[in-house]
């Protein structure tokens, strides 16, 4: 499974889902079975390496600002579900996560921005498929840091200055 191919899984479940996270994950359980087991394999390589992108003290700072607060947790399922807004969403967000202000038409911190099923769907198609837990994805070890300049993520004025765009438009 290629780039492409990723995306396009994405893609197709979040809109067949309407946006739903959950919904989303068993969707994509659904597609992934129907895939060869090394495709699903391929798919949590995607998954994971992005997911690993993701893990900046930017990006942090914004999921605190959307959801008003992140912990570990909350900010490793805002990931899963940053990863299942698609491509144009995460690439923009990971690049510059002040960017969310323009790329999210919206956002309800009661049903967004947690999507943890969306993280285990290629584990749950994979035992599902063959009955045994997913292989090794053969990626380097997640950072133990957050990568970037740390933010006192308990900080108003530390988010609004380092996010202007999305302070302005979620917080304010």
């Amino acid at each position: 499974m290629d780039e492409t191919e990723f995306w396009e899984l994405i893609d197709s479940t979040r809109e067949a889902a309407e946006g739903d996270a959950e919904d989303q994950a068993d969707l994509l359980v659904e597609r992934l079975v129907q895939l060869e087991p090394d495709e699903v394999v391929d798919f949590a390589r995607h998954f994971e390496s992005r997911y690993n992108r993701a893990y900046l003290w930017d990006l942090w700072g914004a999921a605190a600002i959307l959801l008003d607060g992140a912990s570990d947790d909350a900010f490793d399922f805002f990931r899963c579900w940053l990863i299942g807004q698609g491509r144009e969403v995460f690439e923009g967000a990971v690049h510059d996560p002040d960017n969310l202000a323009d790329l999210l038409d919206d956002f309800d911190e009661e049903v967004d921005g947690d999507a943890e099923d969306l993280g285990y769907a290629a584990d749950e198609a994979y035992e599902q498929m063959t009955g045994t837990e997913t292989p090794d994805l053969g990626l380097a070890p997640a950072p133990a840091e957050p990568l970037g300049t740390v933010i006192d993520l308990e900080d108003d004025s530390a988010l609004a200055e380092r996010l202007p765009r999305l302070w302005d438009r979620f917080r304010e």
